[in-house]
């Protein structure tokens, strides 16, 4: 494989996507945690297995859709179950298995941190970009995720 100098364009975006990017969930986690709400973390992983439904997830497959490596995802996941926020349940056909459902109080805490959560991505990219500039921008972001995504 031949090395690659980046062009001076693609270092400058490069920086300002890695710092725009960690002060947006800095910002975010502040608000979170100034109304008393558990992080960001908590929210992915809450959302991922209130998308899923009723069949939950295995702990592999959440590792696969969230931002958090595979160490962390267990630990995230053995506190939201002593916190009563998901259930794991044993599958039926692996006897090590488990699947993994987001409960009642684990909605309730995906809502309430959504509240917050939402509010900070309006005031911090809503509230600054017009609605062809945000469509840009995520068709953007799109092109550069592996493998690409057009919306």
């Amino acid at each position: 494989m031949t090395k690659k100098s980046p062009a001076a364009e693609a270092v400058k975006a490069w920086g300002r996507l890695m710092r725009v990017s960690r002060q947006l969930v800095e910002k975010t986690e502040d608000a979170l945690k100034a109304g008393g709400l558990p992080p960001l973390a908590w929210y992915d992983v809450l959302h991922e297995l209130a998308e899923a439904g009723e069949g939950g997830l295995r702990p592999f497959e959440l590792v696969d859709r969230v931002l958090l490596a595979q160490y962390n995802v267990s630990r995230l996941l053995t506190r939201l179950d002593v916190d009563g926020l998901v259930e794991k349940l044993p599958v039926s056909d692996d006897g090590r298995g488990q699947t993994v459902r987001i409960t009642p109080a684990g909605r309730e805490t995906r809502r309430r941190i959504w509240a917050v959560y939402g509010a900070s991505i309006a005031e911090l990219m809503g509230d600054k970009l017009s609605a062809a500039e945000l469509e840009m921008l995520a068709g953007l972001l799109g092109r550069l995720r592996d493998p690409p995504i057009g919306d």
